[in-house]
């Protein structure tokens, strides 16, 4: 996300669906699985409150929009929002849902968006596309836009899955990756002020196993599934 470059994810914008779904055809699921999944988590973790209430939701990092119509299925009340380095991104990101959310190109290394803005942030897989140097600027950047008690709810790899690696590999657009270690987003997250701070493995079954999935809530403790999800709560006065 560094903004002395030109962001790499305009030259993928146009196909980038198309290259995840190979990415993950091992798999066996669409890229739609996952982002439905993602969804379908976070308002598991906040109760039906949250799905009735008017919450403004930020996906930080959107790319083209895919998780939106997910996250309007999950949140119906919710106010969506998109942001977005690629300009390309959210360029299409608006073109196929402009009717559901709003979008906005990232610049200045800063969130185009005002203090305290939103109930809840989502990073689905953005951090291990930014230098680590920037990471905890970024993380400090989502505590900003986020309302005091507000959730964040950031998604990665987990680098001790051996398909996911090969998942990392065999993706083009994965070639800046550096996959972040538990302990790292967990400290990343605390380090920015937030209250709570936890992590469960996903995703522990590809569509072969899928039948085993209602077990997936009660396995995430096992650092097994192939991806993890870090939630903190943005604490109620700043330091």
């Amino acid at each position: 996300m560094n903004k002395s470059v030109k962001p790499e994810f305009d030259q993928y914008a146009e196909n980038y669906t198309d290259l995840h779904r190979a990415s993950i055809r091992t798999s066996g699921e669409d890229p739609a699985f996952f982002a439905a999944y993602k969804a379908g988590y976070m308002a598991s973790w906040l109760g039906d409150n949250a799905r009735v209430k008017p919450v403004s939701i930020l996906d930080f990092g959107c790319g083209v929009g895919n998780a939106i119509a997910h996250l309007r299925k999950a949140f119906p009340a919710a106010s969506l929002h998109g942001a977005d380095l690629s300009g390309e991104s959210i360029r299409l990101a608006g073109q196929s849902h402009a009717c559901e959310a709003t979008f906005r190109t990232i610049e200045n290394a800063r969130l185009p968006h005002d203090d305290a803005s939103f109930d809840i942030v989502m990073a689905a897989c953005v951090f291990h596309h930014i230098p680590p140097v920037e990471r905890a600027h970024w993380m400090s950047e989502i505590r900003r836009v986020l309302k005091p008690g507000g959730h964040v709810f950031i998604f990665e790899h987990n680098m001790l899955n051996p398909l996911t690696l090969k998942t990392v590999r065999d993706c083009p657009f994965d070639e800046d990756a550096i996959l972040l270690p538990r302990s790292e987003l967990l400290g990343l997250t605390r380090r920015a002020e937030f209250d709570g701070v936890r992590c469960r493995y996903i995703v522990f079954f590809p569509h072969l196993l899928s039948f085993l999935r209602p077990l997936e809530p009660a396995m995430g403790w096992i650092p097994l599934g192939a991806q993890y999800v870090v939630h903190g709560i943005a604490s109620q006065a700043r330091v």
